[in-house]
Order: C-alpha cells, then structure tokens, then sequence
C-alpha cells in the first residue's frame, strides 16, 4: 500500500558456475550486462526486461540473492530425505523469523492453501483423503476488508466462504463449521472493531485458528501479526527477501504447521501438487539468513538515490512536476517517484511513453501511466526503485527523458463520423474463449451516444456503460467475483440487430464476440 513510495532491490548478475556465484564479481546492486544482447532467453525470443515496476510475479518477482543462487546450486548436488530436510530448514527459518514452527512452500498462495487444509482436516489420514469432497469443518471466515484475489488459496480447497463486516457478524458467524479466518495484513486490518488483534482475540475464544497473509511484507522480528495473535503468518519468498521466486514461508503454531507439511508434497494428500524440492528450501533458508543482515537503511538510501537521479534529468522540462509516493506499511516498502506533465505541451501521454518504454531498447517496465488522447492530456508515470539495480537509473532516466523531448508522431484517435446507431434493447451475446464458448445477455439503454446497461454472465452479473460513435460501440464493466473482479471492454461494429467485436478482459487476454438484439 502506498500514499505518494513502494520497496526492495534488484542484484547479482547471471552466473554459469558454482565459482562464479560464491565469488560474486559484482555488487548484489549492479546491473545485468548484455540484457539485449546474447542471452539464454534472448536466444528462445523472450526480451528480458529493466524492472522499474516492483515484484510482480507476471514479471518474474524480483532477483535472487547471490547466496540465494549459490545455496540452490550446492542444493542440487546432493539427495536428502525431505522429511528430514523440512523440519531442520524450517527450525532454523522460525527461530529466525520469530515463530514457534515454519515450513517452506511454493509461494505465499501454497501456504494459505495448505494452511486451510491443515485446519480443516489436520492429520488425520482419512480426513484429508477425503478433501475436497469431505469436510467436518467446511468454512472459513474471511472479513470483507480481506477479500482479494489471492483468497483463491482458500477458496480452491473447496470450502464456503463467509463474509463479515463487523465484530458482531464475526461473533454470530464463528461456529463448530468454521475451520479458519483468513486475513489480508494491510492498513484497513490495523484499525477498527476487525483489526487483526481483534479478530484474533474473537477467533480465539472460539479455538478458531486465524491466518495472516503477509505476502509482501517485511518480516520483522518480533514477528508483529504473531505478536497480536495470529496462529499462521504466510510470506513470499520471492519479494523482500529475494528468495527463490517459486518459495514462501508459513509461520506458526507448531501442530498446525506441522499437518499442513503433512498435506503437502510428497505426501500423497491435498497438496501433493505443491512441491517444493531441496533447491527452494535452501535457497529459502539462504534469503531468510540475509534477511536479518542486510543493511536495510542504507538500501532506502540507495533507491531514494536512483529516484533522485532520475527526477533531476527531467524536473526541468516544460510543464513537468515530481513527487514522492511513501509507502503506507510494510508491504513493498520503497519510496515511488511519480512523474507528471501536460502532454499539450511535451507531445507524449503516460500510456504512450509506457508503452514505447516497454518496446524500447533497453526494454524498461514501469509501475504505471496515465494519459490520453484526446480529452486526457494530463499524464503521468510511476517509476518503482524496489527490483532496479545499480546503473539502471541511469538508464530508465535517458530513456524517459528522450521519451519526453524527442517523442515522435501520435496522432488522436479516429473517431467514425455519422449518426450513432440506435442499440439499446436485449442483446444475447457469444463470446468465443481460446477454449469453450460463454454466452451472456446484454441490456442496453441508450442516451444520444452514451450507453448504459447491465452484463448478465453465465454465473455473475455487471453494470456496463460506453459510447456509439457512428457504427462503432465500445463497452466496458466490472464484474465482481469473490474476492476479484473481471474487467471486461467490448469492442465492435453494429449493423442493425447484429454486432460483432473483440473483448479485452485485462489478465484474462482477448477473445471474439457476436451479438444478436431480440
């Protein structure tokens, strides 16, 4: 979460061998030669990329310690037996992190997954054979400041999910049923009558255990969401801590976690489709040792630095302001640098620049843009120092500056001219996906050129709104599912009581639509 700043650093470079990786000849903040040039994902045509953005996983989270590479490659020497490897990682990971057990898992998603799986059956072999079709506690209480798209990890284990949004609904809502609370850590969970200790001292009352997602956040020590009473905390491997990207870490009640390693490969149960293999324990274990050593300050320091070079190629240009975004909490806690201008004057929206920085070479990813053409000439873009590496600011600052003094040709869009067509009525609409068909219903009302409407789906439903420009419509909704939302614009052509078009649905790609009205 951030205010007007976000968190952590990019390192070493690629390495072939063993002798190269302990003896790193590079700072862990240097930047990666050869990035455009002969590389082993270059050679299967997939550009890598200047991380400006922050640790999302689309763009492969963030890079590995040096120590972090050294122990995975020793790790892939050797055999060990796992239920011997686990306990004796996951005792030292917990003294270091502050709890009383830990394990290591595929990611934060694996843990909040077979942590649900541990409180809903625990070892009892019979129990967890019979998930997802069998459950004694079938619910998890999860509060609606929580919902968010990575609750999927307790949503895929088959169980009801029950909302609250007071301290009274969770008191009525705890029952013989519920197998855990799910939480979401972030600053709407640090206030009010459904703060995390507060839910934890409700939950407990009840013997109810509670879960903390921490995923991106700073693992501190004493660990703070333990410290309110949290019974489980789930971290990313593969962001602060620059672990390896395929890891997490589950903290917590030792029973508990104990029966979710029992849940997880190789055990033959729930979770034996989340393997974790020796590399990614210690690697894991190599992040988590780094963790409490690294020199944290002087890390804000240098991110601070690089925003500070990269304001000052800019600041001077017409019409350009900057500021600084301080992060909120602990998650991707790193200062962000917003840059904006009026692109009447430098020629180049947000999303324009964003999208030539992204073509560009080098190829430079940034957190965000904004701008547009021709109403929304007011621009911005965000640059995220977490991931970047010494002597990339240098970069993305010649990059951006070159952008907005040297930005070529955009012409407006072409708008069609004529009449809108009339296309208010019921519509029912065919969508082809890359595999399988979906079939939705469409109601229009229709004011001039505006269009408003509602998205029946085959399972949830939506508000649409949009323009008719001559023949051409162009929708767009947001349609809310549990815990996320699709985002849906139709585009396409009318020709009387028949349209037809493409649909964009953000992460979830493209696909063709017909309409016929009724």
């Amino acid at each position: 979460m951030l205010t007007a700043v976000s968190a952590a650093t990019a390192v070493s470079p690629l390495v072939a061998n063993a002798a190269t990786i302990a003896k790193p000849q590079r700072s862990i903040h240097t930047a990666v030669e050869g990035i455009d040039g002969d590389n082993l994902f270059t050679r299967i045509g997939v550009r890598p990329l200047i991380n400006a953005r922050g640790t999302y996983t689309i763009i492969t989270g963030s890079r590995s310690l040096p120590q972090v590479k050294q122990a995975m490659l020793e790790a892939s020497n050797y055999y060990v037996h796992l239920d011997e490897l686990m306990p004796a990682v996951g005792s030292e990971v917990a003294k270091l992190m502050g709890a009383d057990a830990a394990i290591i898992t595929t990611g934060c998603e694996a843990a909040i997954a077979v942590a649900t799986v541990a409180c809903i059956a625990g070892a009892d072999p019979e129990r967890t054979q019979a998930m997802p079709y069998s459950k004694k506690r079938d619910q998890v209480i999860i509060p609606r400041h929580s919902r968010n798209p990575y609750d999927f990890g307790v949503r895929m284990c088959g169980v009801e999910i029950v909302e609250v949004d007071s301290e009274e609904e969770l008191r009525s809502k705890l029952c013989e049923r519920t197998a855990m609370v799910y939480i979401l850590s972030s600053p709407a969970a640090e206030k009010g009558p459904l703060s995390i200790p507060n839910i934890c001292s409700i939950a407990k009352e009840k013997n109810v255990p509670v879960f903390v997602d921490a995923a991106a956040e700073e693992p501190l020590v004493p660990n703070i969401h333990i410290g309110h009473g949290a019974t489980l905390v789930g971290y990313s491997g593969g962001k602060c801590m620059r672990g390896p990207q395929a890891a997490g870490v589950l903290l917590g009640q030792k029973d508990i976690v104990r029966a979710a390693w029992f849940n997880a490969a190789p055990h033959h149960n729930w979770g034996r489709a989340l393997k974790v293999g020796k590399e990614e324990c210690m690697g894991m274990l190599a992040a988590v040792r780094e963790w409490y050593k690294r020199d944290h300050a002087a890390e804000q320091r240098e991110w601070l630095s690089w925003l500070q070079h990269i304001e000052g190629r800019v600041k001077g240009l017409p019409s350009v302001t900057t500021e600084y975004i301080q992060p909120e909490d602990l998650s991707n806690r790193a200062p962000q640098l917003r840059i904006n201008w009026d692109a009447n004057q430098l020629k180049i929206t947000g999303t324009e620049l964003v999208e030539r920085l992204d073509k560009g070479t080098p190829r430079i990813l940034v957190d965000s843009g904004t701008g547009r053409r021709p109403d929304k000439m007011q621009s911005s873009l965000t640059i995220m120092p977490y991931m970047m590496a010494a002597g990339e600011e240098k970069i993305v600052a010649d990059a951006i500056y070159e952008g907005l003094t040297h930005p070529g040709h955009y012409e407006n869009p072409v708008i069609p001219q004529g009449a809108p067509v009339q296309i208010a009525g019921n519509w029912a609409v065919e969508i082809k996906y890359i595999r399988g068909i979906g079939e939705q219903k469409f109601t229009l009302q229709q004011d001039g050129d505006r269009v408003t409407g509602t998205q029946q789906g085959e399972i949830y439903k939506a508000d649409l709104k949009g323009l008719v420009q001559a023949d051409h419509i162009e929708l767009t909704s947001d349609m809310e599912v549990p815990g996320n939302s699709i985002f849906w614009t139709f585009r396409g052509v009318v020709s009387g009581s028949n349209a037809s078009g493409t649909v964009h649905m953000g992460e979830y790609g493209d696909a063709t639509w017909t309409a016929v009205r009724s």
